[in-house]
């Protein structure tokens, strides 16, 4: 390649050279920073970072595949993608250093993609940590690591690019509060992390859109929280279902000062199901869900998270902002069926 540093040029009185477009003064810092930050959280989290390999025996379906897994305890709890493990008969880790081992699926949840999986003969592995992806913000520098296409191990960078995104799962329910990036990622990146420069799992790469540059998305670390705590305590995950879908927007402080209320962010809800509990109740599409029996509701995930088991079949108290106005509805939540929306 030809070199394409800048030509010096000279002047009429034979001067000393100048360049025609001097270096400014801090870029190598800046991007000494950067490189750095990337580079801690490779070597931070990479270690906890393992491709999942599968087999299956189905006959209409025979194979198998491979994705990534990030370790959460140093007994070897694995989170991955619930499609990485779907219908596996058997599983296999490798870490960074090519060690192997067999695991065995603790439970999944295909309503979030998400599975936990525990690693056989596990002794003091290296973990990472969940964080609090409600803290997120757009142009925030994110570092995704994982297997894409076989190769092992495979760092890349990028910003969030939206929060609060929806996508359906292969069960057709919509996955609330999900992370777009533009983090480079491929087959095989499915269920490894997508961390933040503080070191901590901020959500779980789950999808690309085929033919789109730069459109990825993870599973906010929020919900995965919930998801694991779930398949830790009961192998699945049982929610209420009342019927909507939703996104995390801001309230304006007028609002909530009128309201009496200390929000600065809901889940507004993007659609309703006229057949569902929330239209029975009178809940409306654009209402924007402050509230759930009292307790704040500062956006989706919080609604996903106070929507469990406990209030199946009893009525919970709603409180939203409708046209800048606080309104109360009641509403008898159902139990959510695999596909339901």
């Amino acid at each position: 390649m030809l070199d394409t540093l800048p030509h010096p040029i000279l002047d009429d009185s034979d001067s000393e050279p100048v360049a025609l477009h001097p270096q400014p003064e801090g870029d190598a810092e800046l991007l000494d920073a950067y490189s750095r930050a990337v580079a801690g959280v490779a070597d931070t989290v990479g270690p906890a970072v393992v491709r999942v390999d599968t087999r299956r025996k189905d006959a209409r379906a025979p194979g198998g595949g491979t994705g990534s897994g990030v370790i959460l305890s140093s007994d070897g709890l694995i989170l991955t993608n619930s499609h990485v493990v779907a219908g596996a008969h058997e599983i296999r880790l490798s870490d960074a250093e090519g060690r192997t081992t067999d695991a065995r699926l603790i439970g999944e949840d295909p309503d979030t993609d998400l599975a936990l999986v525990r690693a056989n003969a596990a002794r003091d592995l290296p973990s990472a940590r969940l964080g609090d992806s409600k803290r997120l913000r757009r142009g925030q520098l994110v570092v995704a690591i994982g297997n894409p296409l076989g190769f092992e191990s495979t760092v890349t960078a990028g910003v969030i690019s939206a929060l609060g995104r929806s996508l359906r799962a292969v069960t057709g329910r919509m996955i609330e509060d999900v992370i777009q990036t533009d983090a480079a990622l491929n087959p095989g990146n499915s269920g490894g992390p997508l961390v933040s420069t503080r070191n901590e799992v901020i959500g779980i790469n789950t999808a690309v859109i085929r033919g789109a540059q730069g459109i990825c998305f993870a599973v906010a670390s929020n919900t995965a929280s919930f998801v694991l705590g779930e398949l830790i305590r009961h192998g699945r995950v049982r929610r209420a279902f009342i019927g909507v879908a939703g996104e995390t927007a801001p309230l304006p402080r007028r609002f909530a000062l009128a309201a009496g209320i200390g929000n600065a962010t809901g889940a507004m809800l993007t659609s309703v199901d006229q057949s569902g509990p929330a239209a029975a109740g009178g809940l409306m599409r654009d209402d924007l869900v402050v509230a759930l029996d009292g307790e704040p509701v500062t956006g989706v995930d919080d609604l996903i998270r106070l929507l469990n088991a406990d209030r199946i079949g009893r009525t919970v108290a709603i409180d939203v902002i409708r046209l800048g106005r606080l309104r109360h509805f009641t509403v008898t939540p159902g139990e959510r069926k695999s596909g339901k929306k």
